[in-house]
């Protein structure tokens, strides 16, 4: 088995609720909802729809995902492709006509939970700078 084959499918016309662990190259072609956690790839074609939670190493989206989405490798937002909700990944690409709607963190977990100052309204700038005594 090449390292790009597929090790399982989710067919146009079906649904599964519930929680996906997998390893290697996932393709999900219905309707998936709830988590799905995997140091592999998951592919969303583009009759699908996915819910939930994804912690996976790669996202290839070229369907709907509405979900909380963590990769610590990339996320790829094909033309057809649109992503409602969270995304934290290294590597980010939307290509044209893709659509991304959320809250976007270019870096590890860390940082989303880290930026009090920025939920605050303030800007990086003055959120670093020191305090000045008069």
């Amino acid at each position: 088995m090449g390292k790009h084959d597929i090790n399982a499918f989710l067919g146009v016309g079906t649904s599964f609720v519930g929680r996906l662990t997998f390893g290697g190259v996932v393709r999900i072609d219905g309707e998936f909802e709830g988590e799905i956690v995997s140091s592999g790839t998951l592919v969303v074609g583009s009759q699908a729809r996915v819910a939930g939670r994804i912690t996976v190493g790669r996202l290839v989206c070229d369907g709907f995902v509405a979900a909380e989405v963590s990769a610590s490798a990339s996320v790829a937002v094909h033309a057809r492709g649109r992503v409602v909700g969270s995304v934290c990944t290294p590597s980010l690409v939307v290509d044209e006509g893709g659509r991304l709607d959320g809250l976007v963190s270019m870096g590890r977990d860390e940082v989303l939970a880290d930026p009090p100052a920025l939920a605050a309204g303030t800007s990086p700038e003055t959120s670093q700078k020191p305090d000045r005594k008069a």
